[in-house]
């Protein structure tokens, strides 16, 4: 079904007038219950440690279409009132995914059970592990892919990456702690088990600077597994002169020899990162 489901949105995608027969439209609908019953994602994760993730073009074609297909309207929940082309995500009690008031989590993203969305947001496309806390006011945007047993802390701004259809989306692995107010866009992927301080940016072009060693390594769009992050400036000439220019540095690593809790307060109490 997914090999003639994807056929059929790549037609669509490249001319909209197949939506107005049957096939192309239930092809696109399928995709998206698919997505929200976890039977898709719009990234895969590498069947080997290291490997690079694998980004599924047609599934963001199909979502974008999606939203080509939907017309607005007023969803009434409760006191609320939203008026929008996506309905909310519904049976929440059946697959153990707490939403506390007044979270959304969007029709065509998936929850894992265990998950805990404070008021926060989930978009579509997204994908978001057993055991991972979603707290105030933290968004996870489109087609990002959050594993198990991580802490969105609050405020933090998952970037969505819809468009273009074939570019990786933003990526937290599985056991990451992201402190307030981090943001993470452009298809930025974060490694297994890595804490990232306060008030951290991370795009496509940030330079990720480990500056454990002796010399500095340069990083970019990825960092390390078990790399514990915080701010940081890097001097940079400009004709006007010379400014500090914003960038992450990686000053040490969660010990292998502690469980994740552990490992995170060594972390807070050896390198006083600020969460």
């Amino acid at each position: 079904m997914d090999v003639e489901d994807k056929g059929l949105i790549e037609e669509a995608f490249e001319n909209r007038a197949r939506l107005k027969e049957p096939q192309y439209l239930a092809a696109v609908e399928r995709t998206i219950a698919r997505l929200d019953g976890g039977k898709l994602r719009v990234a895969t994760p590498p069947a080997e440690e290291g490997g690079e993730w694998t980004t599924h073009a047609w599934i963001k074609q199909a979502i974008l279409l999606y939203f080509a297909v939907r017309g607005m309207e007023t969803l009434n929940v409760g006191p609320f009132e939203f008026h929008d082309k996506i309905p909310l995500k519904k049976d929440l009690a059946r697959q153990n995914v707490r939403v506390v008031p007044p979270g959304v989590v969007r029709y065509g993203a998936f929850c894992e059970p265990g998950v805990i969305v404070m008021p926060g947001y989930v978009n579509i496309g997204a994908h978001v592990g057993a055991g991972t806390m979603v707290d105030t006011w933290a968004t996870v945007g489109s087609c990002a892919q959050i594993g198990k047993d991580c802490h969105l802390s609050g405020g933090v701004g998952i970037g969505g990456v819809l468009e273009p259809p074939g570019a990786r989306p933003v990526i937290v692995e599985d056991g990451c702690f992201v402190g307030s107010r981090v943001v993470v866009v452009e298809g930025v992927r974060v490694g297994k088990e890595a804490v990232i301080g306060t008030g951290v940016v991370l795009t496509s072009s940030t330079a990720i600077l480990d500056v454990s060693g002796p010399t500095v390594v340069e990083h970019r769009g990825v960092v390390p597994p078990r790399s514990v992050v915080i701010p940081g400036t890097r001097m940079k000439k400009f004709p006007a002169g010379e400014f500090g220019v914003p960038c992450a540095l990686i000053i040490g690593q969660r010990k292998e020899s502690t469980d994740r809790k552990v490992s995170l307060n060594d972390a807070l109490r050896d390198f006083a990162v600020p969460v």
